[in-house]
């Protein structure tokens, strides 16, 4: 009985003293805070030396690699004539690219998306875009990118990029995209 009450008293005094050691008065705060801030500002006006900060090799590999995957995501658009699906060779270097950082980032997958414009029946433009789809992928796959690290899929005329009946909106929902 008398190891009851006594746990009883520890189970509400514990959580009590945590709490109250948690807690701090902000008069003491403050005042510590603006003494070392006052002292942080002095030291560093008496002092003319920059420290520079080190990047390891391995952080310098990362960040050549994040911008190069930055770079790559802003050229990532390949336009198609009206009605075909051959790549024109003004894409090459595009493609290459593209190619050259699949091949050495083995773990990294693109999506291939092909898209039509909305000239034709809906069957249609979505084999459409399948074909642009795939006539990318071959172009990667010559360039040695693995079949494994890219997968095709066709939206035909269901995602344009231009919503308008002109030509040269027809133009730019003739296309397919590297989705990394």
């Amino acid at each position: 009985m008398k190891l009851n009450k006594i746990l009883k008293g520890l189970l509400i005094a514990v959580p009590v003293m945590t709490l109250a050691a948690c807690s701090s008065s902000s008069d003491i705060d403050e005042g510590a805070a603006n003494q070392s801030n006052q002292g942080v500002v002095e030291q560093s006006t008496n002092t003319d030396t920059v420290e520079v900060a080190t990047i390891s090799p391995e952080q310098q590999a990362e960040e050549q690699l994040r911008q190069k995957y930055e770079a790559l995501r802003q050229e990532q658009v390949i336009y198609f004539d009206f009605d075909t699906a051959t790549v024109e060779s003004k894409y090459a270097d595009l493609l290459r690219a593209h190619a050259e950082f699949l091949v050495q980032n083995s773990s990294v997958k693109v999506l291939i998306e092909g898209h039509a414009d909305e000239r034709g029946t809906p069957e249609y433009n979505i084999a459409l875009g399948e074909h642009r789809g795939q006539a990318v992928e071959k172009y990667l796959l010559s360039l040695g990118v693995s079949a494994s690290q890219m997968s095709v899929v066709s939206y035909g005329e269901e995602k344009p990029m231009v919503k308008s009946r002109t030509e040269s909106a027809f133009a730019k929902n003739r296309r397919a995209v590297l989705v990394y």
